[in-house]
């Protein structure tokens, strides 16, 4: 790993203990987010796939009675019977926040006073299979909203997921790591230089005691 170009003094070698100790509690923290947010994907992906098992089949049936009643009906009737719907929504959003991650909370409420008032055609033209396609699809809506958070919801987890992982490696494989090769340096070159000054110390503390050896010596003679 290639260290950092900075200049082994003390102050530096502190400092880069200090970064050395924020990553680290940094990367512990990231983990733990990681893996919590793991677990929610993976809870929530089971749930999604569940519930568009569920929208699937119910479609399915939606489209099994829409056929059956175009065998029947012809299509000018089908298309005067479905051309002014009786019955609307109204989409509301909300958002709740998951390991800081913001995911939409989606809700509705129907334009007519009676929720169960769906048919925007009288029954005497029309076959009974379409009154069974309008309520399928009419029952098949909250799942609708449902799976369309859902899958909302697993987009965002997924994309904070991948930025939480991409920042634990950053932090693992390569800030961390750097910042260790960079501290064992300074320390190394610190205790050279220590050792240096040691040395000159000692062969100053010897010249000068040879030179007090000396001035005795002369004086002595």
């Amino acid at each position: 790993m290639e260290r950092m170009n900075v200049n082994p003094t003390r102050m530096m070698l502190t400092s880069l203990k200090k970064r050395l100790k924020t990553a680290t509690r940094g990367h512990k923290l990231m983990k733990d987010k990681r893996d919590e947010l793991m677990k929610e994907f993976l809870e929530l992906a089971r749930e999604n796939g569940r519930l568009r098992s569920e929208v699937e089949r119910g479609l399915q049936r939606v489209y099994n009675h829409f056929s059956l009643a175009s065998a029947i009906m012809s299509h000018e009737v089908m298309q005067e019977s479905l051309m002014f719907p009786k019955q609307g929504i109204n989409i509301s959003v909300e958002t709740k926040n998951i390991m800081s991650v913001n995911v939409p909370i989606f809700d509705f409420k129907t334009t007519a006073e009676d929720p169960t008032d769906i048919y925007p055609y009288g029954f005497a033209r029309t076959s009974g299979e379409l009154d069974s396609a309008i309520d399928a699809m009419s029952s098949i809506l909250p799942k609708l909203l449902d799976l369309a958070a859902k899958e909302k919801e697993v987009a965002l987890l997924a994309a904070e997921l991948e930025k939480t992982r991409r920042r634990v490696n950053a932090l693992e494989y390569v800030m961390i790591p750097r910042l260790q090769v960079t501290i064992r340096y300074i320390a190394m070159k610190l205790d050279e230089n220590e050792r240096g000054n040691q040395t000159r110390l000692m062969k100053v503390k010897d010249m000068m005691l040879k030179e007090a050896i000396e001035e005795r010596r002369e004086k002595m003679s």
